[in-house]
């Protein structure tokens, strides 16, 4: 997940929702509509589950919009999947919707996700565990924090942590910049085996990349160990409508080392999303197994069965 991306598309409104779907509320879930933001993880993870249901006899439909427009949508009954529905990030936009019976939040598809300042392992072994630690090195880091774009919460938070001299951060700089940009000069620093310390988050394709260390907090600094969880949320009359669609996102959950690959085969090696997901998939049939538990296909036919004969066939 790409942390300006989030922010932007939380608060950027898309095309109106009738512009992408025929109707609105549909009477059965021949075809199941999926709310995709342009974020790597969520395209593929939206795409292993196309293809899934696609197996079972379900059409599908993908349409890439906004937060704020995939939400509203699912609470008029116009798209029935988001599978990014990011914790604590999304919790004031998707809370209320629960609360009024407009959504339903099925399942943590991603769980106990962690983001915050990382170092390289190389780094961690040399004696840094924990934010504290970075002022003892801070020569070592030339004093740098580097971040990502301006205005997003984790660099707001690093700032906070400056101003309020937290773990002995106050006499540190961030440097703000694009997320690629930031990971660039992360790979020339760990290339040459020279400290560093930036921001990280999983599921992403650096945790693939790079064998990177999580710190831990201190001083409750707010730049560390911060926890997320992704929903899978659908309309609140959907399990009604469709107890087996339901049943099966309801056992849809994702590793996190599952999703950091998917993200780096689609987004850092640049491979289609249906490629990536097809292929893991064959792959992974023990996983696809327990996702599709008591799963039965559009005839009543063991969903599994189906998945194996369509994506070996």
């Amino acid at each position: 997940m790409d942390h300006s991306s989030l922010k932007r598309h939380l608060i950027t409104a898309a095309l109106p929702l009738a512009l992408l779907t025929a109707g609105s509320a549909q009477a059965d879930l021949d075809t199941v509509r999926f709310g995709v933001p342009p974020w790597p993880g969520v395209t593929v993870k939206s795409e292993v589950a196309s293809q899934i249901l696609e197996a079972m006899g379900y059409q599908t439909q993908q349409s890439e919009l906004a937060v704020g427009v995939i939400l509203n949508g699912l609470a008029n009954d116009d798209l029935d999947v988001y599978l990014g529905g990011w914790y604590p990030i999304e919790q004031e936009m998707i809370d209320p919707l629960v609360a009024d019976d407009k959504v339903d939040k099925v399942a943590k598809n991603i769980s106990n996700a962690n983001s915050g300042l990382v170092v390289p392992e190389y780094v961690h072994e040399a004696g840094v565990n924990s934010v504290a630690d970075l002022d003892r090195y801070k020569d070592r880091f030339d004093g740098e924090i580097q971040g990502i774009e301006a205005g997003t919460g984790i660099n707001d938070a690093i700032l906070a942590a400056i101003d309020e001299d937290s773990a002995g951060l106050g006499d540190w700089q961030l440097r703000e910049s694009s997320t690629s940009a930031m990971l660039a000069y992360a790979d020339q620093k760990i290339s040459d085996k020279q400290w560093v310390t930036f921001v990280g988050w999983e599921p992403h394709w650096m945790n693939v990349s790079y064998d990177l260390y999580y710190l831990e907090d201190s001083d409750d600094s707010g730049v560390a160990q911060i926890e997320s969880t992704v929903w899978s949320v659908v309309p609140a009359g959907l399990e009604a409508e469709d107890a087996n669609l339901y049943r099966f996102l309801s056992q849809y959950q994702v590793a996190i080392a599952d999703q950091n690959d998917w993200v780096y085969q689609y987004s850092h090696e640049e491979r289609p999303a249906d490629e990536v997901a097809s292929e893991w998939i064959r792959n992974h049939y023990d996983t696809v197994g327990e996702w599709l538990d008591g799963v039965k296909t559009k005839e009543g036919e063991p969903a599994i069965d189906a998945v194996k004969a369509q994506l070996d066939g």
